[in-house]
């Protein structure tokens, strides 16, 4: 079983679903067509050098390091929330672009349809989907389920709202998705790598989130976890693998299995088994007081890819000789907590000058440690260090377009050269600052400013460690009174890049676009 046959099944399933959407009594005659937004978009960015950061990061991928690019947009929803009265509710969506300057002329953003019954979401197709527990406008993004790239094509099931769980007072609550899809970068991938070094086709894509809330007055606490992981499809070029390079993985029902709960091996282990496919993922927490005055948000978000950042903890009892591929001790070996990205924001309800404050501090240099050994039949112990984020050696890492699926400040491989799809500078410190204001009911701003240190990855060593200072300055007014249903609106923005990771960049983008209902 595929995606394309996932797909195919959940349309079927939805087809009843829209049968009865038509008929239910307690809503009338279900219109499709009621409640339609459309918007309208142009775009152009200029630049000296390439794109600056803040330009081009956590857009959705609907954007380009170019000097010159741009797009023209036109997409139709139906929101979900024309339906909040109705136990059922229908939503779908179509977002398209024509691009110039991009990873490709023809850009379908967003296309989608989606059925709620009561809080529970069936979505099938290309949807941008947000954060969780961070800033949209303000962070520089999640670590594992971020805004950086282009939407995967899925089936997802979710809980996107918390549901509290009942007997307990509205106390605790919770919510979550799991979601299958599949690339569509094959042919961008071929053209990047000019397929003289590894790449992958028909390679699959599983997400997945459990957020639990405790707490339901003015103080409360969110914990949960986030992960994805990459399977299926046929790795090429991979180094080490006889006789051309090239890899076929599972994609059955096992493999989906295995996606969703880890095990299993990847076809190229020997006696060092790992799990199926590629994974990764991120512990999250948030604490959230709201006062009369202001509220206070404190996040932490902590990636692992295996035990050592995972549990922190891993049984390092192996024996020696004919015991070397067996464990004969309780001997176990600790890592270090390390690698975290924390964060607070500030929301100040009466002034409206500066309204939103984020302030988010990231270390990723640590990844298990330096060392890593596979015991062998006379050094029994086994260091599994040496991480190398968001990368894999069967897969392409977590990146789709070349843009990373996470959080942006690890430098995306469209970013490379060499025209390796690797992240070659995923060992970094940052400091980062956000401020949002809106002094008059049109007019509203974001300024971003975040300063990196990198020290490459442990596999791509730097001499030096490369600093760089990224800059963004955005404001947009909306013409006319928000009541409208129809309403313009224009944003300009000024983007800077200095150091020596992404370079010397200075970029300007210009926003122009129309909003309104059909039929008003």
């Amino acid at each position: 079983m595929n995606v394309r046959h996932l797909i195919i099944l959940c349309a079927c399933a939805m087809c009843p679903s829209l049968t009865l959407l038509a008929q239910e009594k307690d809503g009338g005659a279900q219109r499709l067509a009621e409640g339609l937004v459309w918007r309208a978009e142009a775009q152009a960015t200029v630049s000296d050098g390439q794109t600056p950061l803040w330009l081009n990061a956590n857009k959705y991928g609907l954007s380009s390091l170019d000097d010159a690019n741009g797009y023209l947009l036109s997409g139709i929803f139906r929101p979900l929330a024309t339906d909040s009265h109705r136990r059922w509710g229908v939503g779908y969506g179509l977002d398209v672009a024509v691009a110039t300057g991009f990873t490709s002329t023809l850009v379908v953003q967003q296309a989608y349809a989606e059925v709620r019954w009561l809080q529970g979401l069936l979505t099938v197709g290309s949807k941008e989907q947000p954060m969780q527990l961070k800033n949209q406008r303000l962070s520089t993004g999640s670590q594992t389920l971020g805004i950086n790239a282009r939407p995967v094509p899925s089936v997802r099931v979710e809980l996107p709202d918390y549901w509290n769980i009942p007997g307990l007072r509205g106390i605790v609550a919770l919510k979550g998705h799991i979601a299958y899809g599949k690339r569509t970068d094959d042919a961008w991938q071929k053209d990047f790598t000019h397929q003289q070094s590894h790449y992958t086709e028909g390679s699959l894509i599983h997400t997945k989130a459990g957020n639990l809330r405790v707490g339901n007055g003015k103080v409360n606490v969110e914990l949960g976890v986030e992960a994805g992981c990459e399977f299926g499809g046929k790795a090429f070029n991979v180094s080490g693998v006889e006789p051309d390079g090239t890899v076929e993985n599972n994609q059955n029902l096992s493999a989906f299995f295995h996606a969703l709960v880890p095990g299993g091996s990847d076809v190229t282990d020997g006696n060092f088994k790992n799990s199926e496919g590629n994974h990764m993922g991120s512990y999250v927490a948030r604490l959230n007081i709201d006062q009369p005055q202001w509220t206070l948000g404190l996040y932490a978000d902590h990636y692992f890819e295996d035990n050592s950042s995972m549990l922190h903890l891993s049984n390092n009892g192996w024996g020696k000789g004919e015991d070397a591929d067996r464990k004969v001790d309780n001997r176990y070996f600790l890592y270090d907590m390390k690698d975290w990205m924390l964060g607070a924001e500030v929301r100040l309800k009466q002034c409206r000058w500066l309204n939103e404050v984020v302030v988010e501090y990231l270390y990723t240099k640590y990844q298990g440690g330096p060392v890593y050994h596979d015991h062998t039949p006379n050094v029994s112990e086994h260091l599994c260090g040496r991480d190398h984020f968001y990368n894999h050696y069967i897969f392409t890492g977590w990146q789709h377009w070349g843009q990373v699926m996470g959080n942006p400040l690890y430098l995306s491989p469209i970013y490379n050269e060499d025209r390796l799809l690797q992240v070659e500078n995923n060992r970094f410190t940052a400091w980062h600052l956000g401020l949002g204001g809106q002094p008059t009911d049109r007019l509203d701003y974001r300024i971003l400013a975040t300063l990196q240190k990198s020290l490459g990855t442990y596999y791509y060593l730097v001499d030096d460690p490369k600093t760089e200072v990224s800059l963004l300055a955005e404001a947009t007014y909306r013409f006319g009174s928000a009541k409208k249903t129809s309403q313009w609106y224009a944003k300009a923005a000024v983007g800077l890049d200095n150091g020596g990771l992404r370079g010397d960049n200075v970029g300007l983008q210009l926003t122009l676009g129309r909003t309104g209902l059909f039929g008003k």
